[in-house]
């Protein structure tokens, strides 16, 4: 289901896909307007384990932000809501989780499902994997160019409902006009490259749109995961006057369709 979010500063869109080969979906969305909260979580443990671990970390992330916690402390208290599950059943999920205040942000993940800041020449992860395949990188032990076929490319080493002593990525930023935040589950950037996301972005009028073309380009490249993403933009003023080298923004800040 396609979400739309506006707000007085952003506005931002998200969508969610089984793809083409599993039969549930263990991602879910969080899109809260009045929190200034957008998170993705992609659940682990298989059909109804892995939908709860999501839908678990997302609901008490939220309840902790509305409370007042900082978003460190709210992923704290998702991971609790994933551990006191674990009891019954063998569960996880990855996160990746933005909270807004006016156009400044702080952005937390833990496993592999990603965040990018993308303008109209250059796509920038803002995320770095909690996995093997990442740490093999960075040891030199393992070329990026073939990572995402490597056999272990499952394996996470961060999760939500793992350890109790959980160590969030967290990371402070300003979404800038003409820029957009992207969050996404593993099952986008498994299908395609930073290369071709960008290009999306780039030529995509609205953001409804263009999250709508992530996951339909992710299902042609094959679909073999659950695949959801969420872009967030900076609202432009009425009388802000368009200037030169803001092509993305003046094809992706359009009004959303109602």
């Amino acid at each position: 289901m396609l979400t739309l979010v506006t707000t007085d500063s952003l506005h931002a869109a998200g969508l969610t896909s089984p793809g083409r080969v599993r039969e549930h979906n263990e991602d879910a969305l969080l899109c809260s307007c009045a929190l200034g909260l957008w998170a993705i979580a992609d659940g682990m443990g298989g059909h109804q384990c892995g939908e709860v671990a999501s839908t678990l970390a997302l609901t008490a992330l939220e309840q902790a932000i509305g409370r007042g916690e900082t978003l460190e402390q709210a992923v704290g208290k998702a991971n609790e809501a994933v551990l006191a599950a674990t009891t019954q059943h063998d569960m996880g999920t990855t996160l990746v989780a933005v909270h807004f205040q006016g156009a400044d942000f702080q952005l937390a993940w833990a496993g592999d499902s990603r965040a990018y800041r993308i303008t109209t020449g250059d796509i920038t992860p803002l995320t770095r994997d909690h996995s093997w395949v990442q740490a093999m990188i960075d040891a030199g032990e393992l070329d990026p160019a073939t990572a995402h076929r490597h056999r272990l490319q499952n394996v996470i080493l961060k999760c939500l409902g793992r350890d109790e002593a959980l160590e969030a990525g967290i990371l402070d930023g300003t979404l800038q006009a003409g820029e957009l935040l992207l969050l996404c589950s593993d099952g986008l950037t498994r299908e395609l490259s930073d290369a071709q996301i960008h290009a999306l972005c780039r030529t995509t009028d609205t953001l409804e749109r263009l999250v709508e073309q992530l996951i339909e380009h992710a299902n042609a490249q094959g679909g073999r995961d659950n695949v959801s993403c969420i872009v967030i933009a900076r609202t432009t003023p009425p009388a802000e006057a368009p200037s030169p080298g803001r092509r993305l923004l003046d094809k992706l800040l359009k009004p959303l369709k109602p």
